[in-house]
């Protein structure tokens, strides 16, 4: 089986991502072959590198790039991969990408199958690739997914997300998420033995937390409301004291019901899930970075029993604040 597959670039594209999708496709059935002394296998992936019109350019990060070839060239393609895309989180996708989404959508409805990277899911939401599906995107760009394709499902919690008819659309989280979709896709294409050998090769492994243990969770989207803004700034210097969304209700000299109604129209979260934002992310960081037992982190954030910061925790961060330590401690200095 040879699947020939197109990896968009784009000068919004970051170099590492869409070189590692190249090289490790490109790796599969040569390189393990190699170092066993086995000969090469016929290649599984015809990988291309293809924009809109083939022209040079220079990507996000000032590299110059050559592409392979044009989008509309030959062969027509069974796979797609747009990679992560380095995009304003607060705006919308910026006019070049019209003739690239509308090729998606041709190729999809000639039955390719479509994936995506971080931010590139933008581009699958766009070809209408994403509509009335579950999808993920990097944690930073989940608002803008869905605040641009409303029909969409964001899991921003997953890592990896096959959805639609045979499943022929996958989307992956943040950019590191390239090497699940990789490893996905050659399991896939060319068997779980063969995915499990470039692994090794590559020393990857699925992140198998997801991606809620890398998120900033105080990532919201950007609004105008100025008395929500004030309310915002009250409650990131006082969210452990009692009842900090009363406080902030009085504050606003709004009814609690419009206070509320108001809030989470401008931020998208209701007063009470921001405040819970608020405590989880000083209690990560708090973790990170000191041996503060974790009761006295529950109480210095504002919850009265360490039960309720526990069942808060794993539900935001997906792990428990134990496992959340040792997570990051590890890249901790130690002493030489």
């Amino acid at each position: 089986m040879n699947i020939d597959t197109v990896v968009i670039g784009s000068r919004f594209a970051g170099t590492s991502t869409l070189f590692s999708i190249l090289d490790v496709l490109a790796s599969v059935g040569r390189d393990w072959e190699a170092l066993h002394g086995l000969p090469s296998l016929e290649p599984y992936f015809s990988v291309s590198l293809r924009t809109h019109d083939a022209a040079p350019y220079w990507d996000i990060n000032g590299r110059k790039i050559t592409p392979d070839a044009a989008l509309n060239e030959l062969p027509t393609p069974d796979l797609i991969i747009v990679p992560d895309l380095h995009l304003d989180p607060a705006g919308g996708l910026p006019e070049e990408f019209a003739p690239v989404v509308d090729w998606i959508r041709d190729a999809y409805a000639r039955g390719a199958m479509v994936t995506s990277v971080c931010s590139g899911s933008l581009l699958l939401g766009a070809a209408g690739a994403l509509d009335g599906n579950e999808a993920t995107t990097h944690w930073g760009y989940a608002d803008m997914l869905g605040r641009n394709f409303p029909e969409v499902k964001v899991c921003r919690e997953r890592i990896l997300v096959p959805t639609g008819e045979g499943h022929r659309v996958v989307t992956a989280g943040g950019a590191s998420a390239w090497a699940d979709l990789m490893l996905y896709l050659i399991g896939r294409f060319a068997g779980a033995d063969v995915a499990r050998r470039i692994a090794k090769i590559y020393l990857i492994e699925p992140h198998a937390d997801g991606q809620l243990t890398y998120a900033s969770l105080t990532a919201c989207r950007q609004h105008e409301d100025q008395l929500v803004a004030a309310s915002q700034i009250w409650a990131a210097e006082h969210y452990n004291v009692s009842s900090p969304v009363a406080a902030m209700a009085r504050s606003s000299q709004l009814t609690d019901r419009g206070f509320h109604r108001r809030f989470k129209r401008a931020t998208g979260q209701a007063p009470a899930d921001y405040v819970q934002t608020l405590r989880i992310e000083e209690a990560k960081q708090l973790l990170e970075t000191t041996e503060m037992p974790i009761d006295d982190i529950s109480t210095e954030v504002g919850y009265t029993e360490p039960s309720s910061f526990r069942s808060a925790f794993r539900k935001r961060v997906g792990i428990s604040a134990s496992a959340y330590r040792k997570k990051w401690r590890a890249l901790a200095p130690t002493a030489g």
